[in-house]
């Protein structure tokens, strides 16, 4: 495989970079799309070694272009990561000190909740909590606006969640600071804040993950030990980007003792 970074390759860089997370349909176009207008080999089934070579120059700023999953609906995502900073610190120069302290506190109730996700209700009363600087809860609304804009928080129906970018950005940080809390999904490997979880063994799987590895199965058994699945399996290749309702009530990660703290 060539490793020479050409002019293709600095333009999906640049597009990548000025949008900092990209749906992987949208990079596909990109990624032909650049090939073409640098007359750069372009084979459709390539994009991933067409990255490999960008991550070779970027490597040594301490950047990289991981690919990543939605915990959503299971869509692959491409974000550039800086390496250099793995703490929530590299958000301080978009975000004032005690707006990141709100986001840190938003962080620790969706991971400790068994959903995955924090209500609107509950960030709020923790604006009036913050030890560097108390917020109004206008001015904490205002910030959450923010955080759901530039991709560290998603929100539905008034319950937020960490968005596919912050995921894949702070995966390490997350393992780190939450290892008695979070787990990596059986099936992708990845981190997995909203997932479904083996009662007898304590396994997780993405939502998306369990709908793919259930799909041929007339009786679900956990791939771990084997025992009764008890959870709704999700449905998937549904036509919009959202899982049904009834998957969304099953975004439970109920734990197995010793696998939680509380």
């Amino acid at each position: 495989m060539a490793t020479q970074m050409t002019d293709g390759h600095r333009r999906f860089l640049q597009v990548l970079m000025s949008h900092g997370i990209m749906e992987g349909s949208v990079a596909r176009t990109l990624h032909r799309d650049c090939c073409e207008i640098h007359k750069v080999y372009y084979a459709h089934d390539k994009l991933d070694d067409f990255i490999n070579v960008v991550n070779i120059h970027v490597q040594p700023f301490f950047m990289q272009i991981r690919k990543g999953m939605s915990e959503d609906d299971g869509r692959t995502y491409y974000a550039l990561v800086n390496l250099a900073e793995t703490e929530i610190t590299k958000m301080a120069s978009d975000y004032t000190e005690n707006e990141l302290e709100l986001f840190r506190k938003t962080m620790d109730v969706i991971i400790i909740s068994e959903s995955g996700f924090a209500s609107s209700t509950d960030i709020l009363n923790l604006a009036d909590q913050l030890k560097t600087k108390k917020m109004k809860k206008k001015e904490a609304e205002q910030v959450l606006q923010n955080l759901v804009q530039d991709k560290w928080l998603s929100e539905r129906d008034g319950e937020y969640t960490l968005h596919t970018r912050c995921i894949m950005e702070m995966e390490q940080y997350i393992l780190s600071n939450y290892q008695d809390l979070v787990r990596k999904c059986n099936i992708c490997h990845s981190l997995a804040i909203q997932s479904q979880v083996c009662e007898t063994c304590g396994i997780g799987m993405h939502l998306p993950c369990a709908g793919k590895y259930f799909k041929a199965q007339t009786e679900p058994h956990c791939p771990h030990c084997n025992e009764f699945w008890p959870h709704e399996i999700p449905e998937i290749n549904r036509p919009d980007s959202q899982l049904p309702s009834s998957a969304l009530r099953e975004r439970r990660r109920t734990p197995s003792s010793g696998t939680r703290r509380h």
